[in-house]
């Protein structure tokens, strides 16, 4: 594995193999060397396009109303980042590219039931991101992939390389990355999101949170999981026998028969909605991370 410092730039058309270029920054009391925010730039887009009325531009009736709310709130993220005791070292906004993901591949109904995006929101997307790179962040997407890989993949190389890591979301589907060294940013609630947080919402420990997601499954991405289980019974399950193959392995031993006999005839399709919920630390990295500057956004020409 490459040094999260090494400067050296990925070729134009291969992923990025060095997380983030080098940075003048000695390691203090304060904080690591390398502090870096990822934000869920598709969960700001959407929370930004349902909590503002429509809005359109006069000259031509563009649709901006996402726009606006997605600005403002990666305004004031960085001036409260500017100004804060743990600001970044490194800043990137990451985004859903397309549809259509490696999970589509593994399972044909994942997110089949979902809606298409509302018509007034589509022609937005590029806008946004040519606004999150006027504020000087990057915009990382890669095709076949979610953000939210693309968050683990960084997540990942950055924490085992001695860096801190802030994910700026809600989003439940990352929380399986919160440990020592990644926490969660929750900027609605202004909500610091840790370890203590992830045991509250699903029982577990992020270390378990995948196998309790196997089994509750997600009905907003149709992973199926095993009917009948939701987040309660999951983690009292892995609790009990420690992890979802143990469990599995052992369901023949549980007394309450429909659960016993759930366990057991839905036991490969439980396997597959792990591998439908497990985020891909091994995600080719769009692009190295350069140290960020604070400055005031660049109007396009």
């Amino acid at each position: 594995m490459t040094d999260i410092a090494d400067s050296a730039a990925p070729a134009p058309d291969a992923p990025a193999t060095d997380v983030l270029e080098d940075i003048d920054r000695p390691l203090t009391q304060d904080g690591p060397a390398t502090r870096l925010y990822l934000v869920d730039g598709s969960g700001f887009i959407f929370r930004a396009f349902h909590a503002l009325p429509p809005l359109t531009r006069k000259s031509d009736g563009l649709p901006v109303g996402a726009i606006q709310g997605f600005c403002n709130m990666l305004w004031k993220l960085l001036v409260d980042m500017r100004t804060g005791a743990d600001a970044p070292t490194h800043l990137a906004v990451v985004f859903d590219h397309s549809e259509q993901t490696f999970r589509n591949k593994l399972y044909d109904k994942y997110k089949a039931h979902r809606p298409p995006p509302p018509e007034d929101l589509v022609p937005q997307f590029p806008l946004v991101r040519e606004a999150t790179r006027a504020f000087g962040v990057p915009a990382l997407e890669l095709p076949g992939y979610e953000a939210d890989d693309i968050i683990a993949a960084y997540a990942c190389h950055v924490r085992d390389q001695g860096g801190e890591v802030v994910i700026v979301s809600s989003d439940k589907d990352l929380m399986q990355l919160v440990g020592d060294r990644v926490s969660m940013l929750d900027t609605m609630k202004n909500l610091r999101i840790g370890r203590d947080q992830v045991f509250e919402k699903f029982g577990v420990a992020p270390e378990k949170v995948v196998d309790v997601q196997a089994l509750c499954g997600d009905s907003v991405d149709n992973v199926p999981g095993a009917p009948g289980i939701g987040i309660k019974t999951a983690s009292a399950l892995i609790t009990e026998y420690g992890d979802l193959d143990t469990l599995l392995a052992r369901a023949g031993e549980i007394k309450q028969q429909k659960r016993r006999e759930t366990l057991i005839e839905f036991a490969d399709q439980i396997r597959l909605s792990r591998q439908l919920v497990q985020l891909d630390c091994e995600t080719p990295l769009p692009a190295a991370l350069t140290p960020w500057r604070w400055r005031l956004p660049t109007p396009p020409c």
